[in-house]
């Protein structure tokens, strides 16, 4: 709620690259007619991320741009990257804004929901009695790790050979805060933990272990089990249903998530929410697809139930969160499918076309229903 005596929520709109803009826009209609509904005064500002931000402030975070979102409840976010910018630097790619994004806003959890909604049991590649009933969290140190370790860097040796080198570091203060987080969440859902991990060879790993197990004594109601990350691989496709709350680290749950997509039918259908000591950050799972950018191709409604997940996460409104969401399995019980989630091509619709789609079923669906 509200805080600190603002008057209105501050929301900074960041579209990114490739289909950013487009399911950006689709989002922010449906964040704005939401916000009437329920009378939540917002302010929205626009801003750059991505390679959009190196073409106008030459780096792909602006500092300004930092200080606004700081000053923000909550961002939303589009997607960034491209083949433009591949064989940029590291220091004005792409990623490196999001990763200073997430560093700057002290974002150490990323919350990653899969759920397989009825409608699109044969958009999946599995058999529906596999993933049937699938609904599961991932919980994913975000600020830590691999990512972020130093030291990294390539360098050329006195051999002649180039030399890379990245570093996996995580301290006890930042897998206590994460995993905490998890057992939290596990306890409004069915009370299951499932930690990933590569503990039968990384150092790392031994002490994720050993402090995921002291933490958890906190939590005695919350079922805790250990898998290893390529066992975890393996079980996410063989029997998704297993699964309630899996909390990892940094590299192991950008992966994994993304392998749990294809449960859901699409990773045009994964939201995300991160959260931790500062804001906000909701955006969609899926990365910018250039290859279909600027041609309303691209899947809207991860983009929408990341809209959901600011109204449940920074706003505090659970029944706007809820109304968002039983308004996207509205639409596909209708039968509108954007090109990613047609099986046949029947009722394929564009990007704008699904927004419009669920800005209709939000209409139709009265207060208290979703």
């Amino acid at each position: 709620m509200l805080e600190n005596g603002s008057e209105e929520y501050r929301v900074t709109v960041l579209p990114g690259d490739g289909i950013g803009p487009e399911v950006v826009e689709v989002g922010v209609r449906i964040l704005e007619e939401v916000a009437r509904r329920f009378s939540v005064p917002l302010c929205l500002e626009r801003d750059e991320i991505g390679w959009a931000a190196v073409k106008r402030y030459g780096v792909p975070l602006a500092d300004e741009t930092l200080e606004r979102v700081k000053k923000s409840h909550a961002v939303l976010l589009g997607a960034v990257g491209g083949a433009e910018a591949e064989s940029k630097d590291f220091a004005i790619r792409p990623e490196a804004g999001l990763l200073a994004l997430r560093k700057g806003m002290r974002l150490y959890a990323n919350l990653r929901p899969v759920c397989v909604l009825a409608p699109l049991l044969d958009a999946s590649p599995l058999k529906p009695e596999i993933v049937r009933d699938t609904d599961l969290l991932v919980v994913r140190e975000l600020i830590g790790g691999i990512y972020f370790g130093e030291p990294r860097g390539r360098e050329r040796t006195e051999q002649g050979e180039e030399r890379a080198v990245n570093t996996m570091v995580y301290t006890t203060s930042q897998i206590e805060r994460v995993v905490r987080m998890a057992f939290s969440l596990a306890r409004e859902r069915k009370k299951r933990v499932v930690s990933v991990d590569k503990a039968n060879v990384l150092d790392v790993s031994l002490l994720w272990r050993d402090v995921v197990i002291r933490v958890h004594r906190e939590f005695p109601d919350v079922e805790l089990t250990h898998q290893y990350v390529d066992n975890c691989a393996m079980q996410l496709i063989r029997a998704p249903q297993q699964f309630d709350v899996i909390v990892t680290g940094n590299l192991f749950g950008d992966i994994l998530s993304d392998e749990a997509a294809v449960l859901a039918g699409s990773i045009g259908m994964l939201p995300s929410v991160s959260v931790g000591d500062g804001g906000v950050l909701c955006e969609p799972v899926h990365g910018s697809a250039p290859d279909i950018a600027g041609r309303d191709r691209g899947n809207p409604l991860a983009t929408i139930l990341s809209v959901a997940l600011m109204f449940r996460y920074a706003f505090g409104l659970q029944e706007a969160g809820a109304l968002i969401e039983a308004a996207v399995l509205s639409a596909l019980e209708q039968g509108f499918r954007t090109a990613d989630i047609s099986a046949d091509g029947a009722c394929c619709v564009g990007t704008q076309a699904m927004g419009d789609c669920v800005l209709d079923q939000i209409g139709r669906i009265r207060p208290g229903a979703g």
